[in-house]
């Protein structure tokens, strides 16, 4: 009498039904993992914003918001105080002038020549080099900055130029980001389709109208987010302008002269005596905070013109 096995009986069904099981626990382990991970990003970040909105608040309770965004004068820790915050910010914006001004050319040409001229196996080893001065210790530049730069610029073209400037701090910072608008503008250019290069060649377009009329355009919204991205790296620097920049409040016309930034007064108040809890303490959040709305505005608008602009293939 013959015996019919029955689906889903028998060892080998039972060992598959537990290897299914521990793989199913396996992937919900795992993405209980993942979630976690990424909501303690999200975590910290709105811990950060609750911490300096808390103490933005306490300092507005005590200093004038329109003063703050109007006064001409910044002395925080003087006897009678002044915060003119717009002081710390001319100096913040002449030093990423300076800089967005060196790095957006040199970064963008590196782009191209990376993307459509350099060959594969130059591009494998010329890429990772350029992107190493993206992992140089932001206060070697800025003591590069004050031993080397200062004194040729000094020696060569500005001998009226003071030991602590904005110039020297700005130029130096332009090298600094030069990789991040040079790489993320490379990936941008080289993610254009091919098919639009061999259609230009095929109209009897150069490799260099075919790169300047057709490829840059079409990769627009990745360089511009490159430079934005460039931009916010440079707002957000403290160790060069502290070393390099100076620490005098004063409205930043000449850049030749020194001149704090808002990152450079946030490390002079965070490395002194300055008690927890007083008003100068205090100050450094609400220089937190509008360096924090500085970023987030740019962060916006590159966001905005991506979406405007952004080419589908």
């Amino acid at each position: 009498m013959a015996v019919e096995a029955r689906p889903g009986s028998g060892p080998e069904s039972g060992m598959w039904q537990q290897e299914n099981r521990g793989r199913h626990l396996q992937e919900r382990v795992v993405k209980i993992v993942l979630t976690a991970c990424a909501y303690l990003s999200v975590l910290t970040t709105f811990g950060i914003v609750f911490v300096l909105l808390f103490e933005t608040v306490n300092f507005f309770t005590q200093v004038s918001i329109l003063d703050f965004f109007t006064d001409t004068r910044w002395a925080a820790s003087f006897a009678n105080p002044s915060f003119g915050i717009m002081i710390l910010a001319s100096g913040t914006l002449m030093t990423t002038l300076i800089a967005i001004l060196i790095a957006l050319p040199i970064g963008l040409l590196a782009a191209i020549y990376l993307s459509e001229y350099a060959s594969t196996r130059l591009r494998r080893w010329l890429k990772p080099a350029l992107e190493i001065l993206a992992g140089v210790p932001t206060i070697v530049y800025g003591y590069f900055a004050l031993t080397f730069v200062t004194p040729l610029l000094r020696a060569t073209i500005f001998p009226e130029m003071a030991i602590f400037n904005v110039l020297s701090a700005g130029l130096v910072m332009g090298v600094m980001i030069i990789p991040t608008i040079a790489s993320v503008s490379e990936d941008a250019i080289y993610a254009v389709p091919r098919s639009l290069r061999e259609g230009a060649y095929a109209l009897g377009a150069t490799k260099r109208e075919t790169a300047t009329k057709i490829v840059v355009p079409a990769a627009l919204s990745g360089i511009v987010a490159a430079t934005i991205l460039g931009i916010s790296r440079a707002v957000g620097e403290t160790m060069i302008v502290a070393v390099a920049a100076g620490n005098l409040a004063q409205a930043c016309v000449d850049p030749l002269q020194p001149c704090q930034t808002m990152t450079a007064f946030i490390v002079q108040v965070a490395s002194g005596d300055t008690p927890t809890g007083s008003l100068t303490y205090q100050t450094i959040f609400a220089v937190g905070s509008t360096l924090f709305l500085m970023t987030l505005v740019l962060n916006i608008i590159s966001y905005i013109f991506v979406r405007r602009f952004r080419e589908a293939y």
